[in-house]
């Protein structure tokens, strides 16, 4: 359950209106989806994710299909099921395959277990890890 209404369009202020005339223009579409209906309460806010999000998942030196698959990684490991759930399915639009979602599904929760367990035991970081210090990090 939303902790704020989600807004219709009849409900914007005239800032939101804008930017979800932004969205539906940038993403060929009338659908605008509830995360944007949702921010649409501070159209400061909403300005400032939408151009943040459009640069940071723009092209460039990642793959599109490989920043989706990022979001969800990270979005599982935070436990943001709405997340999970639309870049799982902007991947999917991407081009992600099944085999492609179950590979990085095992990695996500190969790296929970692991970064559980280092965190658990306070492992230190190898010196040839450590990017910290100069001519390092580089043999792996």
């Amino acid at each position: 359950m939303a902790t704020l209404p989600l807004l219709d369009d009849a409900e914007l202020s005239p800032e939101a209106a804008e930017l979800f005339a932004e969205i539906r223009a940038a993403r060929g579409s009338d659908f605008v989806n509830n995360f944007w209906r949702a921010l649409a309460h501070d159209p400061v806010q909403l300005r400032a994710t939408w151009d943040r999000i459009q640069t940071v998942m723009a092209p460039g030196a990642l793959d599109p299909v490989v920043k989706e698959m990022l979001y969800v990684a990270v979005s599982v490991a935070n436990n943001c099921g709405y997340c999970v759930h639309s870049h799982t399915a902007a991947a999917r639009a991407k081009g992600m395959t099944a085999e492609m979602q179950a590979e990085l599904l095992a990695v996500v929760a190969m790296a929970c277990q692991t970064n559980a367990l280092a965190t658990a035991l306070q492992v230190p970081v190898d010196p040839v890890f450590d990017l910290g210090k100069p001519g390092r990090g580089a043999e792996t």
